[in-house]
């Protein structure tokens, strides 16, 4: 049964939200008065389909279905998981939960967006307080995973657990606070650099844009992969932390920073950071900015990924966990052998793409040799058999390029087994977007000894697979283009 995820308030983060449950197959009820929540949560919905399924090697479940709702009562009845994310005014948080929870199910996670209010302060005067709590995203939600969770005494634990089972679901990472207190954990350390940006600015040490150059181009890569204590750790050298501490101690007893102060918000300082940053970026819109920083995040989590480090590795076990639920861990056994054989369904990601917009050919080549591996795995040739000293190499390959292919959009690889006679295998793959044929990849390959290196007979348990496979598609018709050579037809 889908689960029902009600969204309250449908701005950048309540529309993110919407993504993020839409996109893992959850139905998303959106209530919001604004007569453009619609048209804004569809334009969020449009950069996140193009950017997260691209995340992952698997394919993300089927998408769920949105609508939109004047009622509070229409938009959280039966809903597993209410988000609100309201505008940042205490008294409208507690007159929504007041409203929703008349409707709502006393077992509903009911979280909220809140970057600077504590769980206690937003359960005051709330039926059941024990239900509500701050999950706190960070934007795009729709990509980055990390929710704070901030219970208060008052909450139910259980609720908690619950809420966190399911953000783990979506890929997301919940991190439990110890303790309340404003602002949380993240936002408290946003804060502070914040307060040091202005000053600089209004001191006229630095602009806009040289302080969010000193960021990029420096700290702020190296806190993306390893936070900031783990960063100190490797700068302390060999003798480590505590060398770190020794060293750079003193000098918190300095006046380097104006932490405890605030510059005065006057109209002469505001203009000067907003034409600074008009300046710095005016001649992009917001959704171009939206999609400059989706792509650069994709390609940053998917590099982490590669490393299996950090957001990476986190990315890397929900990957596996839609795998698994994608049925994509099927055998020889399980398979109806009658039809090809999927061996690849996933989104494009937006690093494969080049530029004139679609999948590059490396990224064609990608996707066949994941097929190819796919399909070794199915007949036996799997990592543990790679490991006894066995595996198949490739020999040849021809691709043929039929149309094109963009970013976020969903293929599928099909898989004919022409020949596994001996020591030969001889597939040929078809990509599919929908019903539209993409490309047709052809492998010739050839069982190897890893201790010889030279050509062998495969274990009889891939032979018996791969005759299994070849004989019933032979009687299938023949793919058209095996075979076929450079330019002939």
């Amino acid at each position: 049964m889908t689960q029902i995820a009600a969204i309250i308030g449908g701005g950048v983060i309540g529309g993110g939200w919407a993504a993020r449950f839409l996109l893992n197959g959850w139905d998303v009820r959106v209530f919001d008065p604004d007569p453009q929540a619609q048209r804004k949560i569809n334009e969020v919905l449009k950069n996140a389909r193009r950017s997260l399924p691209g995340l992952y090697e698997a394919p993300l479940p089927t998408e769920g279905q949105i609508s939109f709702h004047d009622e509070i009562s229409l938009a959280v009845q039966g809903a597993t998981w209410i988000q609100e994310s309201v505008p940042e005014q205490l008294d409208l948080k507690q007159k929504i939960y007041v409203s929703l929870q008349e409707h709502c199910s006393k077992l509903a996670i009911i979280g909220s967006s809140t970057s600077g209010f504590k769980p206690s302060e937003l359960q005051q005067g709330a039926r059941r307080p024990e239900q509500i709590m701050v999950c706190h995203p960070f934007n795009p939600v729709y990509l980055l995973p990390l929710i704070e969770v901030v219970p208060s005494k008052k909450s139910d634990l259980k609720i908690v657990e619950r809420a966190e089972n399911l953000l783990r679901t979506l890929g997301m990472y919940p991190l439990r606070v110890r303790k309340e207190i404003d602002a949380h954990i993240a936002d408290r350390f946003l804060e502070a650099v914040w307060r040091e940006a202005l000053w600089l600015i209004k001191d006229g040490v630095a602009t806009t844009e040289e302080i969010d150059n000193a960021i990029r181009y420096g700290f702020g890569i190296r806190w993306a992969q390893m936070g900031l204590i783990e960063t100190y750790r490797v700068a302390g050298g060999e003798a480590g932390m505590r060398h770190f501490m020794a060293q750079f101690g003193p000098a918190l007893k300095w006046p380097w920073t104006k932490l405890m102060d605030v510059p005065e918000f006057t109209d002469e300082l505001v203009d000067m950071i907003s034409d600074q940053s008009d300046e710095q970026s005016g001649m992009h819109s917001i959704r171009e900015l939206e999609r400059i920083r989706d792509n650069n995040l994709v390609g940053m989590i998917r590099a982490l990924k590669a490393q299996d480090w950090g957001a990476g590795a986190l990315l890397k076990v929900h990957d596996r966990l839609l795998n698994e639920k994608a049925a994509m861990a099927f055998t020889i056994d399980s398979l109806d052998l009658t039809a090809p054989i999927e061996t690849v369904r996933r989104a494009v990601p937006l690093d494969w793409t080049d530029y004139n917009g679609h999948m590059n050919e490396a990224r064609y080549l990608q996707a066949f040799g994941d097929a190819t591996d796919r399909f070794m795995e199915i007949v036996g040739c799997d990592a543990d058999y790679i490991q006894s000293g066995g595996s198949y190499f490739t020999a040849e390959t021809h691709i043929r390029h039929v149309d094109e292919v963009h970013a976020g959009q969903l293929i599928r690889v099909e898989t004919f087994c022409i020949e596994g006679a001996g020591k030969k295998m001889h597939l040929f793959h078809q990509m599919f977007e929908g019903d539209r044929m993409i490309a047709s990849g052809e492998h010739m390959l050839i069982h190897v000894s890893l201790k010889t290196r030279k050509a062998s007979v495969p274990a009889s348990h891939i032979v018996a697979a791969l005759e299994k496979v070849v004989e019933a598609h032979a009687l299938m018709p023949r793919p058209d283009g095996v075979g076929r050579m450079v330019g002939k037809k």
